[in-house]
């Protein structure tokens, strides 16, 4: 099989927008999501987001997500966090692999993350692929689907000042969905409406 030819502003696309999620916190939530009751701060939690390749090495995405307690039902509840339900990677990489398994068999999509840096296999990518999560907005680039979760947040990341970072509701707003555990999949917010 030949190695597949895309242009290489793909993989700084998508790299550029996972890289400038590491160390987000995300920190809101409104109301306890089991039984809508007043929630306090708890904890904050390390979660996995992505796995790249950066310098031929591997290197792990982590954001912070708070955990809060509820005074009403005593649960333990996340913030919102760009995750979709039951899964343990950022939505971003999920929905690569979506997108890319509508025209790509399951083996060949993880070979196109791969060469993009991103670490996933082929079992994962079936897993996901498989699964339901709404409608995934895509812009063509390059002649290639994009989801505009990926370029939204590498959109955010191009316009951040130097020593800033991207807000946890931005993250948020650009994955089109307030919280995975909370919420369908919902279109693209506008800076307006945000």
């Amino acid at each position: 099989m030949r190695k597949p030819r895309f242009p290489p502003m793909v993989t700084d696309i998508v790299q550029t927008a996972l890289l400038a999620c590491d160390g987000i916190e995300f920190s809101d939530l409104a109301a306890c999501p089991s039984c809508g009751g007043e929630v306090c701060g708890y904890d904050t939690r390390k979660k996995q987001f992505a796995v790249i390749i950066e310098n031929d090495k591997k290197r792990i995405i982590h954001i912070q997500v708070k955990r809060f307690y509820c005074k009403s039902c005593s649960k333990l509840c996340y913030a919102d966090e760009p995750f979709y339900p039951d899964t343990r990677i950022g939505s971003p990489v999920i929905d690569l692999c979506k997108t890319f398994a509508v025209t790509l068999p399951f083996s060949r999509t993880a070979t196109y993350l791969s060469l993009m840096g991103i670490v996933i296999d082929r079992g994962s990518v079936r897993n996901y692929a498989q699964r339901t999560f709404g409608v995934i907005p895509t812009a063509d680039i390059f002649g290639m689907h994009l989801p505009l979760s990926i370029l939204s947040i590498s959109s955010l990341a191009a316009n951040i000042g130097e020593g800033s970072s991207i807000k946890g509701s931005d993250v948020l707003a650009s994955c089109g969905f307030p919280s995975a555990h909370r919420a369908a999949l919902m279109p693209l917010l506008t800076e307006k409406d945000r």
